[in-house]
């Protein structure tokens, strides 16, 4: 009894989830797209006989278990389109899905990081068109990890390589929280997003923020590098949506940050020193939290 009852429990599931979703399981040789990255070979390393394989309307999907990997597809499809609104892009012209592999056990996690020489605060990761996500199905609230990575997807998508690694996780935080709560205000909750005001004995001067090729030496201003550019972020699209967009092409680009600002902001913002005067106070207020 209790077995049959599961089994049209999860048949409802996944009938739900092909109805959202699109989502459908089918064996690696079947997939539409089979090819993956050597950071993708060394994941289904990882207990190489018990991943399963599915698509969804804009993914590839590798996972340990359905009802994990399932609720997984319902928010990466959401916040694909929240993204891609945000932008302004049309991605039905897509051809190729992403992969996504969903981890669900932190020791396995543990050793993906290992193998793929990861950083230690690695929660999840967009890696040249793939993401790569930890999910405990014992965790009711999951966090706004793989609206962030789905977002660096997008972001890979229409700009490449190109966008600075602060702009780049400023706009994945500003995206991923904004499409975090929007996921969950569709269903029926009163979520807002969370913006984190920058403490001012740790401000990073935009000089150096904007001059970073990578995250900060010092663990310990990592978190500040994530926060201060999520609030440029913020501020620069509360300014001007619309030149914000110019300011992120021109950056993607490969124009200098002043060129961008001038493109995008015109006379507002002339140069970084003057874009620090208006920012600097707006950063480490909580008054700037997100509507």
């Amino acid at each position: 009894m209790m077995r049959a009852l599961l089994l049209l429990l999860l048949a409802g599931f996944h009938s739900a989830l092909r109805a959202e979703t699109g989502w459908r399981e089918v064996e690696f040789s079947q997939l539409s797209d089979g090819n993956v990255s050597a950071l993708g070979r060394a994941a289904l390393s990882i207990r190489a006989a018990e991943w399963r394989h599915a698509e969804s309307a804009h993914f590839v999907y590798h996972y340990f278990q359905s009802f994990v990997a399932g609720p997984v597809s319902v928010e990466a499809e959401f916040y694909y389109g929240v993204v891609a609104r945000e932008l302004g892009k049309d991605t039905t012209v897509w051809e190729r899905k992403c992969h996504v592999f969903v981890f669900e056990q932190p020791e396995d996690w543990a050793q993906f990081k290992t193998r793929g020489q990861l950083d230690p605060w690695t929660g999840g990761l967009h890696a040249q068109g793939e993401l790569f996500v930890l999910r405990n199905a014992q965790t009711r609230w999951k966090g706004h990890t793989l609206a962030h990575e789905v977002t660096h997807l997008v972001i890979h998508r229409f700009y490449g390589d190109g966008v600075p690694r602060w702009l780049n996780e400023g706009f994945a935080e500003y995206a991923g929280v904004r499409g975090f709560a929007a996921f969950h205000r569709a269903r029926g909750y009163r979520a807002r997003p969370v913006s984190q005001s920058v403490d001012p004995a740790r401000f990073i001067p935009l000089a150096e923020l904007t001059g970073m090729l990578d995250y900060p030496a010092e663990t310990e201003r990592v978190m500040t590098f994530y926060d201060e550019s999520e609030r440029l972020v913020r501020f620069l699209s509360a300014a001007d949506k619309r030149g914000f967009g110019i300011f992120l092409e021109a950056m993607a680009q490969g124009a200098r940050v002043e060129t961008a600002l001038v493109r995008g902001f015109g006379s507002r913002f002339p140069s970084l020193e003057a874009l620090e005067r208006e920012f600097k106070n707006y950063a480490s207020k909580d008054y700037a939290a997100a509507d």
